[in-house]
């Protein structure tokens, strides 16, 4: 494909998103994101354009890229998902990047939303007592991770970590990975993304190995990956793509 071929496919792409901007003041700026970034990035195979929007939505919320998240919650309007399923990746995302980011995006998506006449719908309070969702969060972390769910950091005898990861269990995998809103797909897809741009290489490791149980193609895990890289840094993905590589040696396809 050419680099007129592939510019002009990013300017379609860009203009179905609806993140079509004004002109900018750097000179060639606005043909190097129609062809490297819309382009060469969201108009790869292997992973769909709603699930593209996840990972930029969840990449933009965790660096608090505030004006760059408004237009991407637009873009993700216009693909098909919801005002929940958005808010949801803040949500999810907030438990790894601290959940004041979850504040701040959604209040950012909510002037998207409220100018569309689009709301969030409101759910009555989890009526969960502590001990169901501490069952539920290890059956969850048990689906997801299968025989790795306790080792490292999750070790049950560790009496350092065990100060704090009992939370995680019962408020990550019990609360946020049985929510409403978002498939847990999603939110491995979201977790992924996280993990890649917070250049957290642990984390990325164990749920990268996990992604298959819940849907995720090989493929699907290095785009998500790759989507990273216009929001994060080339670098990141890269150092993402590495250990993808390392994770899937001897797996395969």
């Amino acid at each position: 494909m050419s680099r007129d071929v592939l510019r002009q496919q990013g300017k379609d792409i860009a203009r179905r998103l609806g993140l079509e901007a004004l002109p900018s003041p750097v000179p060639g700026f606005d043909d190097l994101m129609a062809e490297a970034v819309h382009g060469g990035v969201w108009g790869r195979p292997n992973l769909a354009l709603a699930d593209r929007a996840i990972c930029s939505l969840a990449v933009l919320s965790i660096l608090q890229r505030l004006a760059a998240l408004k237009p991407m919650v637009g873009a993700a309007l216009n693909l098909g998902l919801t005002p929940r399923n958005i808010v949801e990746v803040f949500v999810q995302v907030g438990l790894y990047a601290g959940f004041v980011t979850t504040e701040t995006s959604a209040a950012v998506a909510q002037e998207v939303f409220s100018a569309r006449g689009l709301g969030v719908p409101s759910e009555p309070p989890s009526s969960d007592t502590e001990e169901m969702l501490d069952r539920k969060g290890r059956e969850v972390m048990a689906d997801l991770h299968g025989e790795r769910a306790q080792q490292g950091y999750a070790a049950p005898g560790n009496a350092v970590t065990g100060a704090l990861y009992p939370m995680a269990i019962r408020y990550g995998y019990g609360e946020l990975w049985s929510r409403p809103g978002l498939e847990r797909r999603q939110r491995m897809l979201c977790a992924l993304a996280a993990f890649t741009a917070m250049g957290l290489e642990s984390q990325l490791r164990k749920f990268a190995g996990s992604a298959r149980n819940v849907g995720l193609s090989r493929e699907e895990v290095i785009e998500a990956v790759i989507q990273t890289a216009p929001y994060s840094g080339f670098p990141r993905a890269l150092n993402g793509l590495a250990i993808l590589s390392e994770v899937f040696q001897g797996v395969p396809n």
